[in-house]
């Protein structure tokens, strides 16, 4: 198996990537409102996000996005989902 790794919360993200990810699963999958990043947000920011606003504070801040995020050709997987 081939993948490649990108360590976004290092190198930041791709606009059109996450674009990608967003048009694919939506903005609500992607962010992470349990990550400490979110937390430390100002009260502004994190009231009623939009997709806009959610996009831009993802852009800025990568750790509020849900890891790992897994392309494949059978999609797209975020976050970790299964039993033990």
């Amino acid at each position: 198996m081939l993948y490649t790794f990108i360590d976004f919360k290092k190198d930041g993200l791709d606009r059109l990537k996450l674009e990608s990810w967003i048009n694919t699963v939506g903005w609500e999958t992607l962010l992470n409102k349990r990550s400490t990043t979110w937390r430390g947000l100002p009260e502004a920011d994190k009231q009623n996000p939009t997709e806009k606003s959610a996009k831009a504070l993802m852009q800025k801040h990568p750790t509020l996005i849900k890891r790992p995020v897994i392309e494949s050709g059978e999609g797209l997987s975020v976050g970790f989902k299964g039993a033990l």
